[in-house]
């Protein structure tokens, strides 16, 4: 053996770095510097020889070497007794070298390049140099090691190591043990380690150290301080410790700072600062406190009103402290006789609030003391919690003098126990308005009619103007009628027969009205046989009546044909269009005088109590925007969005944002957004719509990026034009359309919607403009040239706003002109510079597109001309295949926009509305029977107003082509 020895000396490696966090070692052997004291078998011919050496560092290390002289026999090696410290399992490393078969003597004929490794289980260290038996069984087999370099002479010095799982363990510890059966080898260094996970904090909650019993063992952990679980059914967290000492997933439940402490670098919650609060558990930040509140420590969940503020119990955590208003202000008391109207303005302090109401307190004073006023005297619209600043107060005694207290009151009034504010005034009523009648008595009466009559008052001092009779069947109070006559008689009818009516009545002077007098009982006759003679007349007339009625019905039928023949050869489309005569036309809210008349009339008032507001879903302009469920009763539940408009707004404010709901109540259209309603009764102001549930059309696209295809694309563009063709018929002008203001739905139809920016569009002419006061915020990069430049918007700057859509829908929401700033977009525009085709782009869409971006307006498509065109690329999907340009002008193919002929070659009704511009009529001119020049050449300003033109400007322009066509056909020189 001592001829190799020099050669396997020569190879002391040290073992791989120091021992992370996640190992704890149970034996190394680089460690040890005294002898290991291992067992070896067979004692009696011990080949594993127990060595001393330096490693690479200059520490001194024990090693075993072996080069048997006999293969065939089994050398073990045994370690001493290694405690597993609870682990189920444990790592071997294993650093050792091997001489390569090959380059051993020829006498050594059984040499082998591998090792046997085992581990053997025990409670106890027990074991001897005969015990366990050497062999597999009790010995259980880990491995057979094999080297991956082997060393031979003259070659590189290369050492292995091997790491290896042992285990399963059970026991309180273990043996391992080597066996080599011909192989000339040499144990560097053994090291055996357990892994565990060590301890880490992860989203707010902290694990322990873990040694893993399994495959995955699952560990409980704590919130950190100042946190607390979230759910519905907190728990402890918990997470998974790997076999291998990494942590596996997220916590199973997670933590959340409480209230009062905000989270900082997702280990550790922090106490909210002085003057900051945090209200609820979560991720939110600390808050500064809202107005006229402060906290009293560190950590506060709410901030606390300051003295003399109050918070409201309905109020929430952040809204500002309040307090009560001052009193009323300027009472004016109008006295008509003892009618008392009261009004006020409202006070200089409301309080820091908007929900100011107030009550009435009445008091009837005499000469010592006041005493409150009787139960009949009433209160219109009330008493108590009344909104508004006036009263009619009614029931009071003349002659008498009344203190009159109008109290002011806020949501915090009762809160914080403060009395209300109050502001008195002194009246006294007038003279005696109370003219009492009696003696009613029934002068005739039938079946149903009765005739009353009654004593007239015997008084001097006033004038009866009119008297007010009330009656009802008798026992039934609540269903009194009233009847007025200036005499003192009058006849009752349609009464039941043979009932008994209780009868009042009362005079009405100057003064107003007395009171009713007592209640006297009348009654109609029982009822009488018909005579045949009554029965016979009857008939008769009834006869009569229904000849006439049928002679008359066949009379205006005749009549009605006979007219509708002579105007109209075709009876059905004549009637069609009898019908269709009238035009809606966009009305501006802003024409009102009174701006909520406007909402009243196009938007439906909502009660509050129909609508359950469940999340906010954005921001906008005036306020939050929400999603929210809306029952009316006897209608399906629907989703609806929610606008609001937050405190604190000023009338301008209110206006403006109740405009919008003004503005859609007049659409309806299946690509508008549609109004579902209004709440301006109670606080906050809401505009209800319906939801779309995917949004804006912009994120939409950027969202679902390449996920549609061409067809579908179309489709969305198809809708957003058919809307706006809607829009511009109606004389209405968009101004801000962009596909970040076109809603989408769960089908994918594309709604338009957000009409903050649009204007009333008059048609003063063929080429109607609205012209907006200089200034105001404009989108430059979805704006027409003309509007840019002079403020002036038309249904052809919305024909451009439409390309800049079109350019966004096809490139799935690119921003348009990318990062250029704005004035570089105005700048390229003016030198005919146009956005190129997004990727894989149908040229017959890009063409379209560059068609709307004509600079002059009127060069550029009309809506129904893009709805059209969009229709027939729909039925033709082959022609959304064609990539590139196909055509380096502005004109297509799709929107016909040939070079316009002159009158003298029209063929046709379209070629001739074409040539005048008027291709909007072309469907309404050809319904109406217009199929042919011929019968164009005929048409008067009668035929027009059936068709649909109801515009002067375009009746005069058709009327002077029409009075053309009649001069070429005489001189002969028009074709057909």
């Amino acid at each position: 053996m001592d001829h190799v020895c020099w050669i396997i000396s020569l190879f002391w490696f040290v073992l791989t770095g120091p021992i992370t966090a996640e190992e704890e070692v149970l034996m190394n052997t680089k460690l040890e510097t005294s002898d290991l004291r291992w067992t070896v078998f067979p004692s009696s011919d011990p080949q594993w020889e127990e060595m001393s050496g330096l490693d690479e560092e200059g520490n001194s290390v024990r090693t075993f070497q072996i080069c048997p002289t006999e293969s065939s026999v089994s050398h073990w090696l045994r370690t001493r007794f290694i405690p597993r410290r609870g682990a189920s399992q444990v790592y071997v490393e294993i650093r050792f070298t091997m001489m390569e078969c090959s380059a051993m003597p020829s006498s050594y004929r059984s040499c082998k390049e591998t090792f046997n490794f085992f581990y053997c289980q025990s409670d106890e260290d027990n074991a001897t140099p005969t015990h366990p038996a050497w062999m597999e069984n009790p010995y259980s087999k880990v491995d057979t090691v094999a080297a991956d370099f082997l060393l031979r002479r003259g070659g590189e010095r290369k050492s292995n190591v091997k790491t290896v799982r042992v285990g399963p363990l059970s026991k309180k510890g273990f043996y391992l043990a080597f066996q080599a059966q011909g192989a000339c080898m040499a144990l560097l260094s053994i090291r055996a380690f357990l892994k565990k996970c060590p301890a880490v904090t992860r989203a707010f909650s902290s694990f322990p150290e873990t040694l893993p019993h399994s495959l995955v063992q699952q560990a409980e952990g704590v919130c950190v301080a100042n946190s607390v679980s979230t759910g519905q059914n907190p728990h402890p967290p918990t997470m998974f410790c790997g076999e291998d000492g990494q942590w596996v997933g997220p916590p199973s439940s997670s933590c959340a700072c409480k209230p009062g402490y905000e989270p900082v670098d997702s280990d550790r919650c922090r106490a909210c600062g002085s003057g900051q609060y945090k209200a609820s558990v979560g991720g939110g930040l600390c808050r500064v406190c809202p107005e006229n509140s402060n906290t009293h420590s560190l950590g506060s969940s709410v901030c606390l009103c300051r003295p003399g503020f109050y918070r409201a119990a309905n109020d929430l955590p952040d809204t500002a402290c309040s307090k009560p208003p001052s009193g009323a202000r300027s009472i004016i008391a109008q006295v008509n006789d003892t009618v008392v109207t009261l009004e006020w303005s409202e006070p200089l302090d409301r309080g820091g609030r908007s929900d100011i109401t107030y009550s009435i307190e009445c008091e009837r004073c005499g000469e010592s003391s006041c005493v409150p006023c009787a139960d009949g005297v009433t209160y219109r619209p009330g008493q108590v919690g009344i909104s508004g600043r006036r009263v009619v107060i009614r029931g009071l005694l003349p002659h008498t003098t009344y203190t009159l207290t109008v109290l002011a009151q806020n949501g915090v009034s009762a809160v914080g126990h403060v009395s209300p504010a109050s502001t008195a005034v002194n009246i006294t009523t007038s003279r005696d308005v109370y003219v009492p009648v009696s003696g009613i008595k029934r002068t005739k009466a039938s079946e149903t009619t009765v005739s009353l009559s009654w004593a007239s008052p015997s008084q001097t001092h006033h004038s009866v103007l009119e008297y007010q009779l009330r009656y009802s069947l008798k026992g039934q109070d609540d269903g009194w009628q009233y009847v007025s006559s200036r005499s003192n008689s009058v006849v009752l009818n349609s009464l039941a027969r043979a009932s008994q009516y209780q009868v009042q009545v009362r005079a009405r002077t100057a003064a107003g009205y007395g009171h009713f007098s007592p209640f006297t009982t009348i009654s109609t006759l029982p009822d009488v046989e018909d005579s045949p003679s009554h029965l016979l007349l009857t008939g008769v007339l009834v006869a009569v009546g229904l000849l006439v009625l049928v002679a008359v019905v066949i009379v205006a039928v005749f009549c009605f044909r006979r007219s509708s023949r002579m105007r109209d050869p075709d009876p059905d489309k004549s009637s069609q269009f009898l019908m269709g005569q009238g035009i809606k036309v966009y009305i501006d809210p802003f024409t009102y005088e009174d701006p909520n008349e406007a909402v009243r009339e196009f938007a439906k008032e909502i009660d509050v109590s129909f609508v359950k507001i469940e999340e906010v879903i954005g921001a906008g302009e005036f306020g939050e925007v929400c999603r929210g469920r809306l029952k009316v009763p006897g209608k399906k539940e629907n989703y609806v969005a929610i606008k609001t408009l937050k405190g604190g707004y000023t009338d301008k404010q209110r206006r403006d944002f109740l405009s919008e709901a003004s503005i859609m109540g007049q659409f309806q259209h299946p690509n508008i957004i549609h109004l579902e309603g209004v709440i301006t009764a109670s606080c906050p102001v809401m505009i209800l719509t319906e939801y779309m549930e995917n949004g804006a059309l912009d994120s939409f696209l950027r969202l679902n990026d390449g996920q549609f295809t061409n067809i579908q694309l179309v489709g969305m563009l198809r809708g957003i034009a058919s809307g706006m063709k809607y829009l511009s018929e109606m004389s209405f002008v968009h101004r801000d359309l962009a596909a970040r203001n076109i809603l989408v739905n769960s089908n994918l139809v594309c709604k338009v919607s957000d009409f903050g920016l649009s204007r009333f569009l008059t048609e003063n002419s063929s080429d109607p403009t609205y012209t907006s006061s200089l200034g105001g915020k404009i989108p430059i990069r979805w704006t027409a040239p003309e509007a840019i430049a002079f403020r002036k918007f038309t249904s052809a700057s919305d024909v451009w706003s439409y390309g800049i859509v079109m350019w966004e829908v096809m490139s799935f929401g690119e921003r348009p002109y990318w990062d250029m700033s704005n004035q570089d977009v105005i700048n390229a525009i003016e030198q005919d510079y146009r956005l190129p085709p997004p990727p894989e782009c149908p040229a017959s869409l890009h063409q379209l597109m560059l068609d709307c971006w004509q600079k002059e307006r009127s060069s550029r498509p009309r809506f129904c001309a893009i709805v059209s065109a969009l229709d027939r690329l729909i039925r033709n999907p082959a022609s959304l295949k064609i990539t590139g340009r196909l055509t380096d002008g502005p004109s297509h193919p799709l929107l016909d926009q040939r070079p316009l002929p002159p009158l003298s070659q029209c063929r046709s009704v379209s070629d001739w509305l074409r040539a005048i511009k008027m291709e909007r009529y072309e469907e309404r001119f050809l319904q109406a029977g217009f199929t042919s020049i011929e019968l164009i050449s005929h048409i008067c300003t009668e035929d027009l107003l059936r068709i649909g033109v109801t515009l002067a400007g375009h009746q005069k322009k058709i009327l002077s082509s029409v009075q053309t066509l009649r001069i070429h056909k005489t001189s002969g020189s028009l074709q057909y």
